[in-house]
């Protein structure tokens, strides 16, 4: 069986206080079984906090975000080398917040995944469509194009390595969730595509579900052959329910 990547993405919340506290809660609660690979995507002011404090854990840390350069005059920009100085291992690239809030469009995503391989960081590709797209049923023709735009960048080869998130955005902050058939069959398709390419890169490939993965559902999505994790954002800045996410992976 694959492991699980729990990544915990943040988003613009937490402060200092709470990053202690949440890491703390972590490192004293997460299950140790060696079942699941364990992420923290954290707002850029807060990774020297804590990169320090995950220093001798099995707990990893990512970003939320990288730039497509990397290095110039792009002022507010975060480069992947600044971010490897931080040791981070992952970064988000491609979050329906970033697509629809900043119009990262597929090929800027396509080029801000190339620039996280290049510094030697683990990209987590997010994929997804909005409600009037599944409503039209295009859901597949869209995960398709977003997986495309990648592949016209870089080969199957370098894409291994990578992770990728489907995060259906209807169910985005929302407290609606795909049905676990739902979910599954999305990333059976995400599967089947990258098969394509190549049959050892569409096996090896964590592909995390990332439409608002709660404790009240991980179990149950968690079981599905084609999810191999969580993205999980708003229930990660919850101790206690990220703990029990992590448990049930």
């Amino acid at each position: 069986m694959r492991r699980k990547l729990i990544a915990g993405n943040w988003k613009m919340n937490a402060s200092k206080v709470q990053c202690e506290a949440l890491i703390s809660a972590l490192l004293q609660n997460i299950p140790h079984s060696g079942g699941a690979d364990m992420a923290v995507c954290v707002p850029y002011p807060y990774l020297a906090q804590v990169e320090s404090a995950l220093r001798d854990a099995t707990i990893r840390l990512g970003a939320q975000d990288v730039s497509e350069h990397d290095k110039g005059a792009y002022t507010g920009e975060v480069s992947g080398a600044m971010l490897a100085d931080f040791s981070c291992k992952y970064v988000i690239v491609g979050h329906s917040e970033r697509r629809s809030y900043y119009g990262d469009s597929d090929e800027v995503v396509a080029l801000k995944f190339l620039a996280a391989k290049r510094a030697g960081l683990i990209p987590i590709l997010c994929l997804g469509e909005t409600l009037e797209e599944r409503e039209r049923g295009v859901t597949r023709d869209i995960l398709k194009r977003q997986l495309d735009a990648v592949f016209d960048r870089v080969s199957i080869a370098e894409f291994a390595g990578a992770v990728v998130a489907y995060e259906p955005v209807w169910a985005i902050g929302t407290g609606k969730t795909a049905t676990p058939e739902q979910a599954q069959d999305a990333h059976a398709f995400i599967r089947d595509q990258l098969r394509l390419k190549s049959a050892t890169v569409a096996a090896e490939t964590q592909i995390l579900y990332g439409g608002s993965m709660k404790a009240s559902n991980a179990r149950e999505l968690l079981v599905q052959p084609d999810i191999d994790g969580g993205l999980i954002g708003g229930a990660s800045l919850i101790a206690d329910d990220f703990i029990a996410i992590a448990t049930a992976a």
